[in-house]
């Protein structure tokens, strides 16, 4: 399966000359943590609701903090037409849980998470990329990483998820 078929298509960006403020309405109105930015069609860079909350309030920096002072510059990517599989390869190995997409002139054309692998049945990429993300992979086995990809999409759907062994911890 190619990015294009699994992908968030509609996709919102920041601006790097905006305000913060402006970028957490956008992710709160279109339910994401992490924004493109673009500057015209190139795409600069990526900001999340952790750069803003880290970078900028924990900072004390003003809510008119410009999006290109506390956004991430390096802009990690995946093209349109390449398989599912290897972007969660990639997403594994660059420890992140979304990528941009662009096509091949480089314009953002969508976003994908390990959400949108999840709803395309790709159990075994998105759980082998969640369980990547916190732990060595070597080590697991399929029941742990199919484990580890159905608590990472139940707490995905659902943000009062607690897992029974820590609703007693």
């Amino acid at each position: 399966m190619k990015v294009k078929d699994a992908m968030t298509p509609q996709v919102r960006m920041a601006k790097p000359y905006q305000p913060i403020w402006e970028a957490a309405q956008i992710m709160l109105v279109v339910d994401a943590g992490a924004l493109p930015v673009g500057d015209d069609d190139r795409l600069v860079g990526m900001i999340t609701d952790r750069d803003i909350a880290v970078r900028a309030v924990a900072s004390r920096m003003s809510p008119d903090t410009k999006v290109s002072e506390v956004m991430t510059n390096q802009v990690l990517y995946c093209f349109d037409d390449e398989d599912v599989e290897d972007v969660a390869d990639t997403m594994s190995e660059q420890k992140v849980r979304r990528l941009p997409v662009v096509d091949r002139d480089k314009h953002l054309v969508g976003i994908i998470s390990l959400a949108d692998l999840a709803q395309y049945d790709k159990i075994q990429a998105a759980g082998r990329a969640t369980a990547e993300i916190t732990q060595e992979y070597e080590s697991l086995t399929e029941a742990d990483i199919q484990a580890c990809f159905l608590f990472a999409t139940r707490a995905l759907e659902d943000a009062s998820f607690v897992p029974l062994e820590m609703e007693h911890a």
